[in-house]
């Protein structure tokens, strides 16, 4: 062989073995680098209530976005249809969804979607609503507890008045699990301690259903006999508040969700309390639970440090956090510190006085 030749043979296997470490380690690099898409859908069950196109979806988005930039999100809001509800988790598993945030409209009828997702391998974050199915987390607030809250901060509010009279109470929603134990926990509270003349649930969470109760409430008791009304939400307190007024009444009400126009009545003295729950930390442990299961992680203890049992019998992992009672004396050192609204957007012109005697400007 000679010398020229073997010069080029070695030259040309040095070649190759300088191509196989490249492509060996261009290989392990892309092996290494490979993400797997996270592509998560949000579902939300409708925007009268002002949280969840205000709050709930950006807070959401945000956290993915945060924990997750590349993660593809998929946007439904029912519009308090369980029926659209249904076809939305199907065109999300259609459309490859990974994991789901869902927030029912109806507990009980999402049940089978629950389930279809579930077989198809993907996962179920309960947002706010524990769902019925094989869930895999659940985030909310302590729903009994508020209901608990809210028939005490009544109690205290009708004082010496709370055996005089009779009072009228809206629940929330049939469908809603929360309404449920919103309702339960008012009633330990409330029971025996207060006569209650009317009792409603509320489909939908309809403050023009809750107006019309009111206003039946009002004349079939007569206004001088009601002496405080338990609302489950700010959304029915809008409309027992109007239905109060067109009567000349101005009586204790409870509230729960923080909405601005609530905050605002409370100021004027037309509502008494309403019940905080912070979207922000809910919303970021509902996304990050979302992105832990989209990467194929167990849930750490700490993100879900207890577990509950939803309507179908199933164990469901859970995180369940404390709700707040916000009064006319704290409304800085609640919403306003959270974040939630400034002293600006609550302090209009129409509620400037108020927000004079409040302390808040």
């Amino acid at each position: 062989m000679t010398r020229t030749l073997r010069s080029a043979i070695a030259l040309a296997g040095a070649a190759a073995l300088s191509l196989g470490v490249m492509a060996t380690s261009a290989t392990a690099l892309g092996a290494g680098s490979q993400k797997q898409e996270i592509r998560i859908g949000l579902l939300l069950p409708e925007s009268k209530t002002t949280r969840y196109e205000t709050f709930d979806r950006p807070y959401i988005e945000e956290k993915i976005k945060e924990l997750a930039p590349d993660a593809q999100i998929d946007y439904y809001n029912a519009a308090e249809s369980a029926t659209t509800q249904q076809q939305q988790v199907n065109t999300a598993l259609a459309k490859g969804d990974k994991v789901l945030i869902l927030d029912a409209v109806d507990a009980k009828s999402i049940q089978s979607s629950v389930q279809k997702a579930h077989d198809a391998g993907v996962k179920v974050v309960a947002y706010d609503r524990l769902a019925q199915g094989p869930v895999d987390a659940y985030v909310s607030y302590d729903n009994h507890k508020v209901g608990e809250l809210q028939g005490k901060a009544l109690l205290a509010a009708l004082g010496d008045k709370a055996k005089s009279g009779e009072i009228v109470m809206h629940n929330g929603s049939p469908t809603d699990p929360n309404a449920a134990e919103f309702k339960a926990g008012a009633h330990s509270v409330l029971d025996g301690k207060v006569k209650i003349g009317k009792e409603y649930d509320t489909p939908n969470w309809d403050p023009n259903n809750a107006n019309q109760q009111m206003s039946g409430a009002i004349s079939s008791l007569g206004r001088d006999k009601i002496v405080g009304v338990y609302s489950a939400n700010d959304g029915l307190a809008a409309g027992i508040s109007t239905a109060l007024k067109a009567a000349g009444m101005n009586v204790p009400l409870t509230g729960q969700d923080a909405q601005l126009d609530a905050i605002q009545r409370i100021l004027l003295g037309t509502q008494t309390i309403t019940i905080e729950k912070p979207y922000k930390p809910e919303a970021d442990i509902a996304a990050t639970m979302a992105v832990n299961l989209a990467e194929g992680k167990k849930l750490p203890s700490d993100l879900v440090p207890t577990t509950v049992t939803n309507g179908s019998d199933h164990k469901v992992a859970a995180q369940l956090l404390d709700p707040v009672v916000v009064n006319k004396d704290n409304i800085k050192d609640t919403v306003v510190k959270d974040g939630l609204y400034t002293v600006q957007q609550i302090c209009t012109p129409t509620y400037a006085a108020a927000c004079k005697d409040a302390g808040l400007t």
